[in-house]
């Protein structure tokens, strides 16, 4: 199973999940207590759904995010499982970036939780960092108790151009 964060504009959420449904084939689809953030869940593995969503005509889908974990939203435990993560794809020779979106008011900064985790996945995989075109993106979205994370290749975020 696979989790897709989707972002689209407010007020589209409806639209959204329509696409995915449709793109997807067997996604189910959740809101968020954030406007303009979905969750879809969808037995495809990540590339598979990308390529779909990619593939198919959409009008609200903004950006997808394939989440391959959801811990407790605890520091230590997203830091350990983003290395763990990392650990398996990453290696020396390669570059990352660790990239931190947080929706909850328990962490002070998205910055310095990217700090800590890119800093612990530095030191476990001897990778170098780059933050304007990394091999690998270590992803951390924080959504209130738990976080999703992720490490993925280029092509691997969908980004698409919404219909306003």
């Amino acid at each position: 199973m696979v989790i897709l964060l989707v972002s689209c504009p407010t007020g589209r959420e409806g639209d959204a999940s329509l696409e995915l449904e449709w793109a997807l084939g067997d996604a189910t689809v959740k809101r968020t207590k954030w406007r303009g953030v979905l969750l879809a869940y969808t037995s495809h593995d990540k590339g598979e759904a990308i390529r779909r969503i990619r593939e198919f005509e959409t009008q609200a889908i903004f950006k997808v995010v394939p989440l391959e974990v959801l811990v407790e939203s605890n520091e230590d435990e997203i830091i350990k499982r983003a290395v763990e993560l990392a650990k398996e794809r990453i290696k020396p020779e390669d570059s990352f970036a660790a990239r931190c979106r947080v929706r909850d008011k328990k962490f002070a900064s998205a910055k310095e939780l990217e700090r800590k985790v890119g800093g612990a996945v530095k030191d476990a995989t001897n990778a170098r960092v780059d933050l304007t075109d990394p091999d690998w993106t270590v992803m951390v979205e924080v959504l209130e108790r738990k976080t999703g994370i992720s490490v993925l290749g280029r092509g691997e975020i969908l980004k698409k151009d919404v219909v306003e």
